[in-house]
């Protein structure tokens, strides 16, 4: 059985990630996290009770993380030192966060990726590909839509879904993003020639999608030795 921390584990993500684990005769929820000050520090959740101490991750194989930029950067320091597996879908993360990513990753392993869905993950494969086919004489642009919330823009999936085809194009893709109500997140990639247009759109119904990738990539990542790994890696097998 897998021992599983949640950080963020009061909050929508956290909280579906909780009740989809416990759920699953592969996981026990060991660690639930969350920041110092929040009311519900000291509750019961289920049979854990919520805790703001990091050095709680001793009793847990794998961490998830899904909070702010800022807090993740914390959450870093303690895996690194009590040598505890990441999946790490937390966006909006700086280039220098990025890099304590890469090297903590060389202590343990990380599964860290911009979207967690199974579909992204497909399209972050075959968009070079349609690229590629279609050549320089199409144009592409991307158009991401979430909720009012979310603070970073563009979103780390459109950057990843551009980052794939500029590989082929060699061109930077302008990115458009949207900001509006509850959306859980709209991602659309339009190749356009003279005469024809293709748009690949990939809607995000519930956050549920997301905490069945990142318990997957949990299940994947579990007594892997230390490396960075992403979503297309847990997928392959």
């Amino acid at each position: 059985m897998i021992k599983l921390g949640i950080t963020g584990a009061c909050g929508k993500m956290g909280r579906r990630i909780y009740e989809f684990a416990g759920l699953d005769k592969d996981f026990e929820v060991a660690l639930a996290l969350e920041k110092k000050g929040t009311p519900l520090i000291g509750k019961d959740l289920g049979k854990i009770k919520v805790s703001s101490n990091l050095d709680g991750l001793f009793l847990v194989d794998v961490l998830v993380d899904f909070t702010l930029p800022e807090a993740a950067d914390t959450h870093l320091d303690y895996v690194a030192k009590y040598k505890k597996a990441c999946v790490l879908g937390t966006t909006g993360l700086s280039d220098a966060q990025k890099a304590k990513v890469a090297e903590v990753s060389k202590i343990v392993p990380v599964v860290f990726t911009p979207n967690m869905s199974v579909g992204v993950n497909v399209l972050f494969d075959m968009l070079p590909e349609i690229a590629k086919r279609l050549g320089p004489d199409y144009s592409v642009e991307i158009v991401e839509a979430h909720h009012k919330a979310k603070k970073d823009a563009p979103s780390g999936t459109a950057k990843k879904l551009a980052e794939v085809i500029t590989g082929v194009t060699k061109k930077e893709i302008p990115v458009h993003s949207i900001r509006l109500g509850d959306i859980f997140g709209d991602h659309q990639v339009i190749f356009c020639g003279n005469s024809e247009r293709i748009e690949i759109k990939h809607q995000a119904h519930s956050r549920d999608l997301f905490v069945v990738g990142a318990l997957k990539a949990a299940k994947w990542i579990f007594g892997k030795p230390a490396g960075l790994y992403s979503m297309q890696d847990v997928l392959k097998g």
